[in-house]
């Protein structure tokens, strides 16, 4: 039997009386464990409440990954095992832990029942009090996460929300304009046959125009000036030869390469007579050939985000896969393109050989959303915005990096509980850093810490690059 003034050494007993103490000696007993024993291992029956006298422990978590372990104490009266058997037939049948000798031990051990009859005896209104803020707390952390993710959500869809209203405008535009650019294109070519144009040279007028839209991606690189330059040449030979409105019909064309050898060979090609129409036509089918372009382009920006949106929500994919980091990070940070001020400048460094790593993808997203938001939070309207990636030895490493205020050292063990924020109120909810870490170490057997000074704050992200077995 242990020696009442030996449970009363620890922490967790110090203030029983006698009586109580000697109730825990004659129901409890003291085991020894050599190094590396289990003492209790998660989901086995729940039987017994167990406190380390002295030794070493370490308390281990299976996750979907694999274990994850905390760092060992030798802290005389820390405690595991069925610490919830106060619940009495609510409380969970199978130890959610593992708890394991680092060092040889001594632990005081009682029955689980034992331990929920004392703490229903002993302390009533303490085991009212605690069943309360258990459940009350599991609810409100789920509320309370819900709505991190939905503010996460929210956040993510106004950014997309404006990247797509950009490209959805422009093609909307341009095909306005298209539907008079294109009838006019046909009146142009009804007055051109009214004029009496051989079928031959209307057929060497299209095969130039054609060849104009052929030439637009190859045009060279020209300084402004020299465009001006350009545009007002030709605008002068088109006068010439008796085209009107020439300053305006001048700039489309400099754009497609059209110069002074153009100009004669369109007129060789359709007769001096037809040369104001035909060239009046051409410019009006090179915008048309433009605007077309510009749909294009448009219709292909709005296509790349939502493959970047199908790639940052993982929508059609497994759960758990290999994936690219690098193809994560980017599809977050698409996300955030209509978040992020102008002021603030985005950098990316990835490690080409970083190899694809198995992990939940769609939660890693979640975890460099909430990240970066933070990082922009902490910089304001200016400042850069790093996203950095690297190989370890058997690790994959990310780090998000912004030029903010930091975070003080009094705070750096604190900003991954749950609740807890440096945020004015209403801003955060504490628990964007929380469901973070959750992820990233419960999920993937993973790390995330944080190094930090002003104008120089890191989030780490530490992942395994082969899956934990």
């Amino acid at each position: 039997m242990i020696d009442r003034d030996e449970l009363r050494r620890l922490f967790l007993f110090e203030r029983l009386d006698d009586d109580r103490l000697a109730w825990l000696a004659s129901h409890g007993e003291v085991q020894a464990h050599d190094a590396d024993e289990f003492i209790v291992r998660q989901g086995e029956p729940a039987e017994i409440f167990v406190v380390l006298i002295e030794g070493e422990i370490v308390m281990t978590l299976q996750s979907t990954t694999g274990p994850v372990s905390g760092e060992p104490t030798s802290k005389p009266g820390v405690y595991g095992g069925a610490v919830t058997a106060y619940l009495g037939d609510r409380a969970p049948l199978f130890y959610g832990h593992s708890l394991r000798t680092t060092a040889p031990s001594r632990l005081f051990v009682l029955p689980a029942k034992r331990f929920g009859q004392m703490m229903h005896d002993w302390f009533p209104m303490a085991v009212h009090l605690l069943d309360g803020a258990r459940l009350g707390g599991l609810t409100w952390r789920e509320l309370v996460d819900r709505r991190q993710r939905l503010t996460a959500l929210g956040t993510i869809t106004a950014g997309l929300t404006h990247e797509l209203n950009n490209p959805a405008a422009a093609a909307a535009r341009a095909v306005g304009e298209l539907r008079q650019e294109v009838g006019e294109s046909r009146r142009q070519l009804a007055d051109l046959a009214e004029a009496g144009i051989a079928p031959e040279r209307l057929r060497a007028l299209i095969e130039m125009q054609e060849e104009c839209a052929r030439n637009t991606a190859e045009q060279p690189a020209r300084s402004p000036l020299e465009v001006s330059d350009a545009e007002d040449e030709l605008a002068e030979q088109l006068e010439d030869a008796g085209v009107e409105e020439s300053w305006e019909l001048a700039p489309t064309l400099v754009s497609v390469g059209f110069k002074a050898d153009h100009l004669d060979k369109l007129r060789q090609a359709v007769g001096g007579e037809h040369l104001p129409a035909a060239v009046r036509w051409l410019a009006g089918a090179t915008e048309i050939n433009q605007m077309l372009d510009e749909v294009t382009d448009a219709t292909e920006r709005i296509t790349t985000l939502l493959d970047s949106a199908k790639q940052y929500s993982q929508m059609d994919r497994a759960p758990y896969q290999v994936i690219d980091v690098r193809e994560l990070l980017d599809s977050t940070l698409t996300m955030f393109r209509g978040k992020i001020p102008p002021g603030v400048s985005v950098v990316t460094d990835y490690d080409p050989d970083l190899p694809p790593i198995p992990a939940y993808a769609g939660e890693l997203n979640q975890v460099w959303t909430n990240l970066i938001h933070n990082a922009l939070d902490a910089m304001g309207d200016t400042g850069t915005l790093t996203v950095r990636t690297s190989r370890g030895h058997d690790s994959a490493l990310v780090e998000i990096c912004d030029t903010g205020h930091g975070v003080p050292e009094e705070l750096r063990e604190r900003i991954f509980e749950p609740f807890f924020t440096t945020k004015s109120v209403g801003e955060g909810t504490g628990l964007g850093l929380d469901i973070s870490f959750r992820i990233v170490a419960g999920r993937h057997g993973g790390d995330l810490r944080v190094e930090s000074r002003p104008g120089d704050t890191c989030f780490q992200v530490r992942l395994p690059l082969k899956e934990i077995t």
